[in-house]
């Protein structure tokens, strides 16, 4: 039997400047899971901060998927960006549901709602930034 039994194909769009929608299809496991690292990976190092991770045609996703995706969100929070996880079929949400990475990693059913919780975060973001900035100023 072949390693690679379910290949996994990855297809980054950018509804829009900001936004990078990574459409994910096949197993995401450990035999895949890096392949949508180095995708992440390519997408932040070209400056991208804010990910669309489309699940919608992912079957199975192990722990090491699981891992990639909480990776991209801890590193997308760093550089102020986000990480969204857009209609996780329900083998995925039901894994995402019981390791409790769903209460940390916001989850969508559409890009149109993802896109509007994207704009909800960038100005919380925005926000936060500008009262740091005061109150820095204020300090001085």
């Amino acid at each position: 039997m072949s390693g690679v039994q379910n290949p996994l194909s990855v297809e980054v769009t950018l509804p829009r400047d900001d936004v990078a929608l990574i459409t994910v299809e096949g197993y995401l496991d450990i035999d895949t899971a890096t392949e949508l690292q180095h995708h992440l990976a390519n997408q932040l190092h070209h400056g991208r901060r804010r990910f669309l991770l489309d699940l919608s045609a992912v079957p199975f996703m192990d722990s090491s998927g699981m891992n990639i995706v909480l990776r991209g969100y801890q590193e997308t929070r760093r550089t102020a960006g986000s990480l969204h996880v857009v209609a996780p079929t329900p083998a995925v949400r039901r894994v995402l549901d019981l390791t409790g990475v769903s209460l940390t990693v916001p989850t969508s059913e559409t890009v149109e709602e993802a896109l509007a919780l994207v704009d909800t975060l960038q100005e919380e973001q925005e926000r936060e930034r500008q009262q740091e900035e005061q109150g820095v100023r204020g300090d001085a």
